[in-house]
């Protein structure tokens, strides 16, 4: 075809839409800002950064996200296709090597004579039209105050975000660590650092009382719950860790046999295993304090920090008010958002809405129209959950299955998950078949 797409944001879900066009033999110009322009998280100037975590969560079919990867592989993702490529022990988790996952795309992208990639930040809308945007929450200002006063004629709304630091693995003290997964028998695929109560204890003082990062002038903090700082955390009282990303339920110690009070677990990084993550500890103490507290975990007394937690702003749309299931701009049907702004959290919610979005603006292009996905799959949750939720009390979401329809008959727990995925997959089936 002759008529050109743009896509503006070489993120996840950027690709994925160009991906999706790609496939369809559309002809596509994606502008990536990176590396003339860098946002206050982005380090890379590849294409397609995971910045928060190396993770992309549980591939267990009988968990929401993991359904939610299913279906986007049966669409033919890219940004599953290469997670799955570049995958690193994780235990239930589809964790990947980061270089690589974004080499792996970048390279499958400029195999296409149709593609042409524009290293340069977008002020306002490209000429070329359709357009999708998915600059996520990090958009660059000037492109920010562009669509708040040209597009949707009012502010964002927004919350903070916050990453987990990164350690070298060498200076990691091995005899004061083992490897082990949650509920997993023998060697598992995280380290475990174990604190007793009194060393838990410690920890959790230091850690509320650690010196944080300030806020802008005038800014209220507003987090989003499923990424919540360490120490925002703690702060709700001193056995919150101890339940939530410290438990150690299903975690022996092999040099005692005994159960830790608590453990902090550390995740590979990279697939040589030089760097570690450490799982859940995102954070907004200032750097000297990352250092100093950190540094009292048992095992990491010298740890090397890679990379410092921080904590960003995230800006998202009031999508219930803006957007159609299509993800088509209500006031221009020639605009599409995707990917984190649309008010989804998560690398692979981010990813599946850029992957709707191309599906549906190639629809678009050949004169057709595509019902939203069932809101029986992960896939159609989501939508529903950003274009059907009350306008006014509207927030970001993980995927979860209480986004989706109840089940037809009343059933044990144990089994909903079987049973949702079982029904997704099959209406995803009976859905896709038009295309």
């Amino acid at each position: 075809m002759s008529e050109t797409v743009a896509v503006i944001g070489g993120g996840l879900a950027g690709c994925e839409a160009a991906w999706q066009l790609l496939q369809r033999g559309q002809r596509v110009t994606l502008y990536e800002m990176k590396p003339q322009c860098f946002s206050p998280a982005h380090k890379s100037p590849l294409l397609a950064e995971l910045v928060c975590s190396n993770s992309l969560r549980s591939n267990n079919l009988e968990n929401a996200v993991g359904l939610l990867k299913e279906e986007m592989r049966r669409l033919g993702s890219l940004i599953m296709a290469a997670a799955d490529a570049n995958a690193l022990p994780a235990g239930s988790a589809l964790a990947v090597d980061r270089a690589n996952f974004s080499r792996f795309i970048e390279e499958k992208l400029h195999s296409y004579q149709s593609l042409q990639i524009i290293r340069a930040e977008v002020k306002e809308l490209p000429t070329e039209r359709p357009v999708i945007i998915a600059t996520g929450p990090l958009t660059s200002p000037a492109l920010a105050g562009y669509i708040a006063d040209r597009l949707i004629n009012g502010p964002y709304l927004y919350f903070y975000d916050a990453i987990s630091p990164i350690i070298a693995a060498e200076t990691i003290a091995c005899d004061k660590v083992f490897s082990a997964s949650r509920y997993e028998a023998g060697e598992g695929d995280y380290l475990n650092c174990p604190l007793d109560k009194d060393t838990y204890e410690r920890f959790w003082q230091m850690l509320i009382a650690g010196e944080e990062v300030p806020l802008k002038s005038g800014e209220e903090f507003k987090c989003f719950e499923g990424c919540m700082p360490i120490e925002v955390m703690a702060k709700r009282g001193i056995a919150t860790l101890a339940f939530g990303p410290m438990k150690p339920v299903g975690l022996i110690d092999p040099r005692t046999g005994q159960q830790p009070y608590a453990v902090v677990q550390l995740r590979r990084e990279n697939k040589s295993g030089t760097m570690y993550n450490l799982v859940g500890f995102q954070t907004k103490l200032t750097w000297p304090e990352q250092r100093r507290i950190f540094r009292t975990i048992p095992g990491l007394e010298n740890a090397e920090f890679v990379r410092y937690g921080s904590i960003h702003r995230n800006t998202f749309l009031n999508s219930p008010l803006l957007l159609e299931k299509t993800l088509q701009l209500r006031s221009d049907r020639h605009i599409y958002f995707a990917g984190q702004i649309t008010g989804v959290e998560g690398y692979v919610e981010s990813t599946a809405m850029g992957l709707l979005a191309g599906i549906n603006l190639h629809f678009q292009l050949t004169g057709s129209t595509l019902a939203a996905p069932p809101e029986t799959t992960a896939l159609g949750a989501l939508v529903h959950h950003i274009t059907g939720t009350d306008q006014r009390t509207f927030q970001p979401m993980n995927v979860n299955f209480g986004l989706f329809p109840p089940l037809a008959t009343k059933t044990p727990r144990k089994d909903r998950g079987r049973l949702y995925a079982a029904r997704a997959l099959q209406d995803l089936a009976t859905w896709s078949a038009q295309f």
